[in-house]
């Protein structure tokens, strides 16, 4: 029998040295570590992790929390805030749309459901992922206009969904007679004023304390992208400490700090932050392999099963046609846009707070989600490659016929830099 941390490692290293020649086929990060874990742990019998396991728990919450960090901390929200984008309209009219569908159809499907669990069901599977298709942002042949906007909406939707979250879990406490009225109210405002102070604060500060000492040659190159990692572990610390929500604190302590630095730090500064989430994010799907899709897989309903087709499809491309309207995008790029919207860690990291919040009968919202995420995790990544070279063929014939289309528009830089996972080197 193998201990996780053992599992852990082989695979790790396995991943890193043949990472260059998986990159060339269909087995994502994702698929490889999820894929390892089931057999691992379900198939032989290597590992033996339950689903409570305190291990799982924590490496899934410390890969969003690095997750949450590096996203946020990479984006240019003063020029993406000044250009109207496609990533904006996808955030502002695409991801609201996505959890209204999303919760719709969980309750059309369901009929026993509370609308608070379909809500949450929603809600949950609205962020998405690029790293479950990492050849969708990274093919140099697709629009950068386009792999852009799939890279921020994939950066910040997760960040945007916390406090939706949030709220319906509260609801659900409230319903359920597990809270009283004044606790439901006095906790969601610590989760969500409380950690948004707290990860202001902690970015402000954290973020001057870092460029403070680049500029005046204080710290040590080496040191120095430790630092970003400190500051994101340290807000999560201090949010859970006192009550609030430590993902959504660090969500705003990324967006702060790397507002605070951009312009006065050497790119790989930031460098540490995204390898960690990288690495913790495969983790965390090796241990999803090990210890959550077997038994979920075993409880699965044929209406699950439609739900999660109907999420990856209809929920996701319907919202993102609305979102699109009068842009004068194709509909090949409607049609890119709205298949790649893979959900991943996000979305089982969240299904995971619904479960440790007490909530009653959790299984008949988290049995979905992962469900979900499974799904998503082979769809997407098997057709990643092939899609993105689909899609990539179709723009340099319809960018030679008509130069002005607005996916040949060019970005003077990117938005948001990419994590590896989400936008490593690809095939053509």
């Amino acid at each position: 029998m193998l201990t996780p941390l053992t599992l852990t490692a082989g695979a790790v290293l396995f991943y890193a040295v043949l990472s260059g020649r998986l990159a060339r086929t269909i087995v994502t990060a994702p698929i490889f570590f999820a894929g390892l874990g089931v057999l691992a742990g379900s198939v032989l019998g290597l590992v033996d992790l339950h689903p409570d396991d305190q291990v799982l728990i924590t490496l899934l919450e410390a890969a969003l929390v690095m997750v949450l960090f590096a996203d946020a901390s990479g984006l240019d929200v003063r020029r993406w805030t000044r250009e109207p984008s496609l990533s904006g309209r996808l955030l502002g009219i695409g991801l609201p749309l996505t959890m209204v569908a999303g919760a719709v159809v969980a309750l059309l499907l369901f009929p026993g459901l509370q609308p608070w669990q379909a809500g949450l069901i929603g809600v949950i599977l609205a962020p998405t992922d690029a790293a479950l298709g990492q050849a969708v942002v990274a093919n140099p042949r697709v629009p950068a206009v386009v792999r852009n906007a799939l890279n921020v909406e994939s950066g910040l939707n997760d960040g945007l969904a916390l406090p939706f979250v949030t709220i319906l879990i509260t609801m659900g406490l409230l319903a359920s007679g597990i809270d009283t009225e004044l606790r439901a109210v006095q906790t969601l405002v610590l989760a969500l004023v409380g950690s948004t102070a707290i990860g202001m604060a902690a970015g402000v500060g954290g973020g001057l304390l870092i460029r403070v000492g680049a500029e005046r040659g204080l710290a040590d190159p080496r040191w120095l992208p430790i630092a970003p990692v400190a500051l994101a572990i340290g807000t999560y610390g201090l949010a859970d400490e006192v009550g609030a929500s430590g993902f959504l604190a660090v969500w705003v302590a990324g967006l702060v700090a790397g507002a605070m630095a951009r312009g006065h730090l050497p790119e790989a500064v930031l460098d540490l932050p995204e390898q960690l989430a990288d690495v913790l994010a495969a983790i965390g799907f090796l241990l999803l392999g090990v210890g959550l899709l077997v038994p979920v897989l075993a409880r699965v309903t044929p209406a699950i099963a439609v739900y999660a087709v109907l999420s990856l499809t209809v929920v996701r491309i319907l919202p993102v046609a609305v979102a699109m309207l009068r842009t004068g995008f194709a509909p090949a790029t409607l049609l890119y846009v709205g298949w790649f919207g893979p959900r991943g860690l996000a979305s089982i990291v969240f299904a995971g707070i619904v479960v440790e919040s007490g909530l009653p009968d959790a299984a008949a919202v988290t049995d979905v989600v992962l469900l979900t995420v499974a799904v998503s995790l082979v769809v997407h990544g098997v057709t990643a490659a092939w899609g993105a070279r689909r899609y990539a063929s179709w723009f340099e014939l319809a960018a030679r016929k008509d130069p002005e289309i607005p996916e040949a528009a060019r970005l003077d830089a990117p938005h948001h830099r990419r994590r590896a996972l989400r936008g490593s080197s690809a095939p053509d």
